[in-house]
């Protein structure tokens, strides 16, 4: 694999912005004082301003980063604990500006409209509070472990680290995956496909690991039950304190934080598929599987996720060494930028649909292509066949009930 960009002068230029990263949940504290001080309401909307104007903007002015760590800076960048604290001092900022939200929604000051505002700028938290879940749900250490179980707490998504890790990174790029987007099926198709699929396939998958180790569903070892249980103390303790009027506002912030985040999803392996070998079985994943970008102000608010090639390559690293490389086909925008055009099917298709058949030098059956649009597609492109020859047919497209595949890349599917 190459790499672009030049060798660093030092072990990370960018070591004192990682702390940037604090803006996002900081903006949950921020609304109450900027309404104060400004007399203007448009403050409680301040966590959509940042994300989608403010990021966007700074990607444009400030533009990309190519520049990789050397690998000599590797160890010493990887045992740095300050980047640790980048992803732990996270939580706390996070939850407190919950806890202020909920004590916002629980009075009489804000009108309805101002309190949609207010948790509209949470969701956005919680949404970057699951970047900061995933970086640290990949680690092998316990502590951050549990700490990516706490910051997954508001947004109760705490079966995601069970489907990403053992789900996602074992069949990304492929038909079976349920968080890869596939060519000609729009975000408003994936969502609800992915939400009700992955959430049966954590089920499955941590029901395997633990009748592999002798335990049945109802152990207290149960990571899912585990993740569920935080978001129930969390958000009980929260209503106990506040009362039940504040229970829409946490659901709806909830569920933005987890929509947000499989729309990043979504885009992140849009229409990529990997090869067969010979033998019919998947070949190991490549940079051209994954979607990359390296505007720099996105990726240090969301840990450097947008390096997304090395991190499904290098699964271990942590987000501070990930690397760009040049095999990995580009977006033309950063991951909030995506978003919007997301949002907007006939946009997107007019953005991302010509990319994914330059791709291919053209030929649209290497793409991972929608099922039930399959022949439509391949019509379209002057192609009526169903592609048998690369495996892709319809009894592919669901992966068997509980299946797990071997570790790959450092992954430990148990």
């Amino acid at each position: 694999m190459r790499i672009m960009g030049k060798r660093l002068g030092s072990s990370d230029p960018k070591r004192h912005l990682w702390v940037l990263g604090f803006v996002a949940p900081a903006s949950a504290l921020l609304p109450s004082q900027l309404v104060l001080r400004t007399g203007s309401p448009v403050f409680w909307w301040i966590g959509p301003i940042i994300v989608f104007i403010v990021i966007p903007v700074l990607d444009w002015m400030v533009g990309e980063d190519y520049n990789n760590p050397r690998d000599e800076d590797y160890e010493v960048l990887s045992n740095d604990r300050y980047y640790r604290w980048c992803t732990y001092l996270f939580l706390p900022v996070q939850l407190i500006g919950l806890v202020i939200a909920c004590a916002m929604w629980s009075g009489n000051e804000l009108s309805v409209v101002d309190k949609l505002g207010l948790t509209a700028t949470v969701g956005f938290v919680s949404f970057i509070g699951i970047n900061a879940a995933h970086e640290l749900g990949h680690r092998v250490e316990k502590l951050e472990r549990w700490l990516s179980k706490i910051a997954l707490a508001q947004s109760g998504y705490g079966h995601f680290t069970v489907e990403h890790n053992r789900g996602h990174h074992v069949w990304v790029a492929t038909p079976t995956d349920h968080s890869s987007a596939r060519y000609g099926e729009s975000l408003w198709e994936f969502l609800p496909r992915y939400l009700v699929s992955a959430f049966r396939s954590a089920i499955e998958l941590e029901g395997v690991r633990l009748r592999r180790k002798g335990r049945g569903w109802w152990s207290i070892h149960n990571d899912i039950l585990q993740g569920w249980s935080i978001t129930a103390v969390l958000f009980g303790g929260l209503l106990a304190v506040f009362g039940w009027h504040i229970l829409p506002y946490l659901l709806i912030q909830a569920v933005l934080g987890m929509g947000l985040l499989k729309t990043i999803g979504y885009i992140e392996h849009y229409g990529l598929l990997r090869e067969r070998k010979p033998n019919g079985a998947w070949a190991r994943f490549s940079p051209r599987d994954s979607w990359d970008c390296d505007w720099l102000v996105t990726n240090l608010f969301i840990f450097n996720v947008q390096r997304h090639s090395d991190h499904h390559i290098n699964i271990g690293r942590r987000y501070q060494t990930l690397r760009t490389s040049d095999e990995a086909p580009r977006l033309p925008a950063g991951y909030i930028a995506m978003v919007v055009c997301a949002a907007i099917p006939p946009l997107w298709r007019r953005v991302m649909d010509p990319r994914v058949l330059a791709h291919y030098d053209g030929d649209i059956t290497k793409a991972n292509i929608q099922p039930s649009k399959r022949a439509k597609i391949l019509a379209a492109h002057g192609r009526n066949e169903l592609n048998h020859e690369r495996g892709v047919e319809g009894r592919q497209f669901e992966r068997p009930a509980g299946t797990v595949e071997p570790a790959v890349d450092g992954l430990v599917p148990g």
